[in-house]
């Protein structure tokens, strides 16, 4: 589903700077923008932007990216984390198919993946999957070592389970109802506020193995 046209989104990103306006002259140069040699931890799909917004504003001491293909979207993200002062944090408007085109091997610390699309109706569409064997080649061809995954929907969390253990990936703390588990630092995305009312929801961690 894509997001609606919002008047203001244009001027958004243009003026925003958090925005890599031209991705184009960002290819594999992306840590320019930083000026600085800290870790870089990206953000696929950044919905309203809370999750990152809050999560830089935490880690002052980490590059955030988030990667997002919906121009609207990724407008109001950014305006967020101007609006609330986010620490060190880009907006880049991208797809994560091209994702090997922005970074070099080893580049990314640490990727998180949440609530992505679950693309449960057709079988053949599974492999638009972010966790399908697919896209885990793609991060591991970058040597992303770790991915932080989220969803409120378990065959798509089970099925990201049997994609990772196909891979070269070790999943530690899996949770089948992480709002009800011990971890007490975790952010909530806006969409997860809101449908966790309906349903547990599923978090792992996935490390790629030597």
């Amino acid at each position: 589903m894509r997001a609606r046209k919002k008047k203001w989104a244009a001027g958004e990103l243009l003026d925003n700077p958090r925005i890599l306006r031209d991705a184009e002259e960002y290819k594999k140069r992306i840590r320019e923008c930083f000026e600085n040699d800290n870790p870089i931890h990206l953000e696929i799909g950044c919905g309203k932007g809370r999750f990152i917004t809050e999560t830089s504003r935490r880690n002052p001491e980490i590059n955030y990216i988030a990667m997002e293909r919906e121009a609207v979207i990724l407008a109001a993200a950014a305006r967020r984390a101007q609006e609330q002062t986010a620490g060190s944090l880009v907006f880049l408007l991208a797809d994560v198919k091209d994702i090997s085109e922005y970074f070099h091997p080893g580049e990314i610390s640490r990727l998180y993946i949440n609530f992505c699309d679950p693309w449960p109706r057709k079988k053949k569409r599974a492999r638009r999957r972010l966790t399908h064997e697919n896209f885990l080649a793609l991060y591991e061809q970058l040597k992303i070592p770790e991915i932080f995954f989220k969803t409120d929907n378990r065959i798509l969390f089970e099925a990201s389970i049997e994609s990772f253990s196909r891979q070269r990936w070790l999943l530690q703390n899996v949770s089948l109802d992480l709002h009800a588990s011990d971890m007490a630092d975790n952010i909530r995305t806006e969409y997860e506020e809101k449908f966790s009312a309906f349903g547990p929801i599923y978090r792992l961690e996935a490390y790629l193995r030597d």
